[in-house]
């Protein structure tokens, strides 16, 4: 038995098909652990969510950015149109079984065997492992609650962008959904950037890459993420492995074997 961990999907169903034929992937027997947004900007989100929902007993996967909006447009609540890929999937005749299989994702996965700590974007440097798991854990029994519609149509915007125990509600959150799926950037006092996207040889004074900050979170912990493909998985410190490798934008998509920690990619078939 081997443990997989993949980077986002992003609809990209035929590299993530020949991905898993490349390790020889054996769902009775391997775990995938997915950074999230497994929909979002690639041809075949649908394709993409079937073949998850019928993995769903060998997969850990945590919710993306993308996976959350996808929520939201379902239930009518997203200020963005979907495109045609998405709106092929909100007509889909099995819909509302894949998207309520989505909503029940949580935001944060966690192996203490392995000492694996995984969420879409990271983990904000304000929190520890109590506070993560905490916050975590609040959005997840929202969304699986009768005001995840509510949440949804909340969970917008880019403040509050400092934690603080005395966040309440819908903000609380919203910092907390922000932090686990949003974030790239923090400024020296902490603060999370939702803006820049550039690399980080390319960011705006002073920000600075969250996990390049003062860590809460002990060092017994590999954090793993997505979210940030233009890193391409390179330039982390020890400790943290990224590995959005922009398949859907005509990078790769990759598979780390946590056993050996082998690395394994392949091309995007939808070339920019």
């Amino acid at each position: 038995m081997s443990t997989y961990l993949i980077g986002d999907i992003h609809g990209c169903y035929h590299e993530l098909q020949l991905l898993l034929s490349q390790i020889q992937f054996n769902p009775g027997e391997d775990k995938l652990w997915i950074t999230g947004d497994v929909v979002g900007r690639g041809p075949h989100s649908l394709e993409v969510l079937r073949l998850l929902y019928a993995f769903k007993h060998c997969i850990k996967m945590v919710l993306g950015n993308h996976d959350l909006n996808l929520l939201a447009m379902y239930a009518g609540k997203s200020y963005k149109k979907p495109k045609a890929p998405l709106k092929n999937l909100l007509k889909a005749h099995d819909v509302q079984l894949l998207l309520n299989w989505l909503r029940h994702q949580p935001l944060l996965q966690v192996d203490e065997k392995n000492k694996i700590i995984m969420s879409h974007a990271g983990i904000t440097p304000q929190w520890d492992m109590e506070t993560v798991r905490m916050c975590a854990r609040e959005v997840e029994e929202v969304l699986i609650s009768k005001s995840y519609v509510k949440f949804l149509e909340s969970m917008y915007g880019d403040t509050p962008n400092f934690w603080s125990q005395d966040l309440a509600g819908f903000e609380r959150l919203r910092f907390s959904s922000n932090a686990l799926t949003r974030m790239r950037y923090c400024f020296p006092d902490g603060h999370i950037d939702m803006v820049a996207k550039t690399p980080p040889d390319r960011a705006p004074f002073p920000l600075q890459p969250w996990f390049n900050m003062p860590s809460l979170i002990t060092r017994d912990y590999t954090i793993i993420f997505g979210h940030w493909a233009a890193l391409a998985g390179k330039g982390l410190p020890q400790g943290v492995i990224g590995l959005d490798t922009g398949c859907c934008w005509g990078g790769h998509l990759t598979i780390l074997r946590w056993e050996d920690k082998k690395i394994f990619v392949q091309a995007s078939l939808n070339k920019r």
